[in-house]
């Protein structure tokens, strides 16, 4: 017979057992964990220090992006979470495993969150620009951001209070690392953090896409004068149009890389944690946190001159936070 290999040697009778995963397979993944974790982490740093440091970049946009670029940092430590685990085995305990849980729980939900807010942001900048910054201002984005963390350590800490009451139930063999969902939590769950969000954000964009389209053919017009003095008034700016653009592409990414993360968690909890094909679908999810930062790198001239100046250490000169970000 062949062999079983167990998470835990030592206890025959309760270990869990390992999956069968090719040596080859484990060590691909672990290099590449270890590489988008590192640059999860460093990149989404970068976006943390550009923000908080320079002040032409304290905006009410930039501020929902700030709280994105933290949820995403953390989620670069969870990728090592996830390192650990490649072999299909938790070693950790029972305490750390409900830490990791929670963390990614609340992180998922915040994300999602932060998303909503770039959508409704993006959605009063082309819908109503004439009354965007009275709306949207730098408190009402603050506040916002605060409400969107706080639900979602409260929707964490109710989704998971059964389980971090009992720590036992985190794992049903050693080695085992899960969380036990009742239907009612389920479908809480997949209506609260997927469907409403996802409905919510995927109609204002469309929204804002027509919009935005319709009011460029109206600015590359200008047939008469009283129109042109119209759309100066009444039209977003075409800073506004192009945040527009580069945030739809974060949202598109982000929803490619969360479909999958959803479906299979609906589908099948147990494939999700203790499967190696769940391991590349939370990598996948976890590796959008990465790509934010470059996405923005590609279209924000802003964020590269200010990598420029942290990479470089002039932003320790003085000074240094009114440099000018936005020169053409």
């Amino acid at each position: 017979m062949e062999e079983v290999e167990l998470c835990f040697p030592q206890l025959l009778n309760t270990s869990c057992r390992k999956p069968k995963h090719s040596s080859s397979h484990i060590l691909l993944l672990s290099v590449l964990l270890s590489v988008v974790s590192f640059l999860t982490v460093s990149l989404n740093l970068l976006v943390i220090i550009a923000i908080v440091h320079f002040r032409q970049l304290h905006t009410s946009t930039n501020m929902i992006l700030l709280s994105l670029a933290f949820s995403d940092f953390f989620v670069g430590f969870l990728f090592l979470f996830q390192l650990l685990m490649v072999d299909g085995c938790w070693y950790l305990g029972n305490l750390m495993c409900a830490l990791f849980l929670t963390l990614d729980l609340i992180l998922v939900s915040a994300s999602v969150g932060n998303m909503v807010l770039i959508s409704i942001d993006r959605y009063v900048a082309i819908c109503d620009p004439l009354h965007y910054p009275t709306k949207v201002t730098l408190k009402r984005a603050r506040v916002s951001v605060s409400l969107c963390w706080t639900c979602s350590l409260i929707y964490s800490t109710v989704m998971l209070r059964e389980n971090l009451d009992h720590l036992d139930k985190f794992s049903s063999c050693a080695g085992d690392c899960t969380a036990e969902y009742g239907p009612t939590e389920l479908i809480i769950d997949l209506f609260s953090t997927f469907l409403i969000p996802i409905t919510v954000i995927i109609v204002l964009y469309v929204i804002v896409f027509v919009v935005a389209l319709s009011q460029i053919r109206v600015m590359r017009s200008h047939v008469a004068a009283l129109t042109n003095r119209h759309s100066k008034r009444a039209l977003p700016k075409k800073s506004e149009l192009k945040a527009a653009r580069t945030l739809g592409v974060v949202i598109i990414v982000f929803l490619l890389c969360l479909c999958p993360y959803f479906c299979i968690s609906i589908s099948s909890l147990d494939i999700l944690l203790n499967n190696l094909t769940g391991v590349y679908v939370i990598s996948l999810f976890y590796f959008n946190s990465c790509l934010n930062p470059l996405i923005y790198a590609l279209f924000y001239p802003w964020f590269r001159r200010s990598i420029k100046i942290i990479v470089t250490l002039k932003i320790f000169k003085s000074g240094s936070s009114n440099t000018n970000l936005l020169q053409p």
